[in-house]
């Protein structure tokens, strides 16, 4: 009998701070669950342990009842956190992004380090940054609410803060998404079915006997076509998603592949990647007219992100934390 209420005690345990308050806790809950078996008629012993331990509850909500004001994070100051987090995270992507282009490293102990690195390594060592920003922001936040202290955070507003709640689709909204989606589908499969007859989509005319004349070189232009079309594809999916769902996640999971595509697109060198013969001048103006486009694209792909993601923090539906209930 008693080896039940030990194992439930311990499941109990197991969601409560290592501690006296625990050992506490463990021995109150324990002291009035027997004094309720003892009082259960006509069930006794075994019986009235498992009805009064049933009555009691999952091991988790008996938990989180006796831990009502001895929050990680006070609910007051649970919206900050991806504020929070979203703000330094925005600092550390553009610190990244020009480390990046001007091929220099940053640091700003203990909120900023970015290492000098390629546009790969940086692709890889974003997600872990906002990993460690959100980390550091939590950190924070649990000091704030352990000092016990009625401390008034900034609440930093973005242009976007009347959005947080998406209108009504409008009602040609439904055709314009169709319409797109239409022209996003033909637009793909016109370009699969031209590279797969050429082996490229990038031409700079036709030849004197009516084949076509590649702009870039041979594995350049495969590489290259294949990328324009994978942006072309995850555009039309994150179309056709949209015609069952407002979900900002589509977004989120649209803009995070283009990123990935257009970082492969800059990381790939400009040096021989013409099958035409370019002036050395006008090589260089294009060199730095497509860099900036890329890049242009890029900020604007990352902002779109990462407004979609601060959205979709703060449009989350809070937990209703528990009623507190005192055994009898």
């Amino acid at each position: 009998m008693i080896n039940k209420l030990d194992a439930y005690l311990e499941d109990i345990g197991h969601y409560l701070a290592v501690g006296p308050a625990r050992e506490e806790i463990l021995s109150e809950i324990r002291s009035h669950i027997l004094e309720k078996a003892e009082d259960e008629r006509p069930r006794s012993g075994e019986a009235a342990l498992e009805k009064v331990i049933a009555g009691f509850g999952p091991p988790r909500r008996v938990a989180e009842r006796y831990l009502e004001g001895r929050e990680i994070i006070a609910p007051a100051y649970q919206r900050h956190l991806f504020r929070y987090t979203s703000i330094l995270f925005g600092f550390h992507f553009i610190f990244t992004l020009i480390g990046v282009i001007f091929d220099r490293s940053f640091v700003l102990f203990p909120f900023l380090f970015v290492p000098r690195m390629g546009l790969i390594e940086a692709l890889m060592y974003l997600p872990t940054a906002f990993l460690t920003d959100l980390g550091f922001v939590a950190l924070i936040l649990y000091f704030v609410t352990q000092s016990k202290k009625d401390i008034k955070l900034p609440w930093p507003k973005f242009a976007l803060e009347a959005e947080e709640i998406r209108p009504p689709r409008k009602p040609g909204a439904l055709a314009a998404t169709l319409a797109g989606l239409t022209f996003m589908l033909a637009l793909t499969s016109a370009a699969i079915c031209f590279y797969l007859r050429h082996g490229t989509v990038f031409i700079a005319g036709l030849a004197g006997s009516g084949e076509i004349k590649p702009l870039l070189t041979a594995e350049a232009g495969r590489s290259l076509s294949l990328i324009v079309i994978a942006l072309l594809a995850a555009g039309a999916v994150s179309l056709f998603l949209k015609l069952f769902t407002r979900s900002r996640w589509v977004d989120v999971g649209s803009d995070a592949v283009s990123l990935i595509l257009f970082g492969l697109i800059l990381r790939r060198p400009f040096d021989g990647l013409f099958a035409v013969p370019i002036s050395g001048r006008a090589l260089s103006g294009i060199k730095i007219s497509l860099a900036i486009s890329l890049l242009f694209i890029v900020l604007m792909t990352a902002i779109d992100l990462l407004k979609n993601l601060v959205m979709i923090g703060r449009t989350a539906p809070a937990l209703k934390p528990p009623e507190r209930r005192t055994p009898a």
